[in-house]
């Protein structure tokens, strides 16, 4: 007799697919850094809208977007995900743009715990003291940033909070990835296309080609690991979820290091410290307990 798949599995997979793709992520915009940071994000937006819609149709999920228009209880969170996303990759590509792929990385590396305080308030979900102290030794580092370091990090705090609210509001709207995704693209283009629109169309049309090639593929480059996080997110704990996002920013420091040159100061390095040891913190197992064998009765 074979066994019925485990949701969680699929759901881990596709989580991992979307951290992976996000992670390199820096290289994309850092390719598209000569337009302003709005006209692309404006783009991105059109651009997913676009594939979204595809998809649906290839898929035949229209009809939940019907459901999801006619029911405010479906379409409000997903406005404030729409917002909350919008903010995120805004923030995200100027960061790259302006040489702050760094500060970018942080802010997902701050994201797991984010997620899981977000968890503990709305959903319930327990800590325990060592995960506490895992918060607490993360937001040392973030202070450690603002006295010894640049000042701060509010790109890293901006882009921890903004995604760990998304992914809350996901993960509490029981919709379709797909049908989810393009609802809030629905809901983010009519700015877009306005923004473009009163911007002439902005400098795209004028750039070369490598950048009108980069700007037609902003669609399915946004919607394939949106989509996968959505798949991932209702299939998992939210604080699982926030857990396997290390992934993410780790591949995103490493680009900013060691592909686009930027300096790693010690202030980052006590900063990075701390938030992997609160990493640590938080995700190391618990003693496990091992059943007592039973007395052997007396004779």
């Amino acid at each position: 007799m074979t066994t019925a798949p485990d949701p969680s599995r699929k759901g881990a997979a596709a989580a991992l697919g979307a951290f992976l793709i996000w992670g390199c992520f820096g290289l994309y915009f850092k390719a598209l850094s000569a337009l302003p940071a709005a006209e692309v994000l404006a783009h991105r937006i059109l651009g997913g809208a676009v594939f979204a819609f595809l998809a649906l149709a290839a898929t035949g999920q229209a009809a939940q977007v019907r459901t999801i228009l006619r029911d405010r209880a479906l379409l409000r969170p997903l406005m404030g995900s729409a917002v909350a996303i919008a903010v995120n990759w805004g923030v995200y590509i100027w960061a790259v743009a302006n040489g702050r792929a760094l500060d970018a990385s942080m802010g997902y590396f701050i994201f797991p715990l984010v997620s899981v305080l977000l968890a503990r308030i709305f959903l319930g979900e327990t800590l325990s003291r060592r995960q506490w102290l895992a918060v607490a030794v993360v937001a040392a580092g973030v202070g450690w940033m603002v006295v010894r370091g640049p000042g701060l990090p509010w790109v890293a705090l901006v882009l921890g909070v903004s995604f760990g609210a998304y992914g809350l509001l996901r993960k509490t709207v029981p919709v379709q990835a797909l049908a989810g995704l393009f609802v809030e693209a629905l809901v983010l283009a009519p700015p877009a296309a306005l923004y473009l629109l009163q911007a002439g169309g902005g400098a795209a049309p004028s750039a070369d080609g490598v950048t009108i090639g980069l700007l037609a593929v902003a669609g399915p480059v946004t919607a394939i690991p949106l989509a996968l996080f959505a798949y991932g997110a209702r299939r998992l704990r939210l604080s699982t979820l926030g857990l396997m996002m290390y992934v993410n920013p780790t591949v995103q420091m490493l680009v900013a290091v060691v592909v686009l040159r930027e300096r790693f100061t010690s202030a980052y390095g006590v900063a990075f410290a701390a938030i992997w040891g609160g990493l640590v913190l938080y995700s190391w197992p618990a003693g496990l307990r091992y059943p007592v064998a039973p007395r052997a009765p007396r004779a």
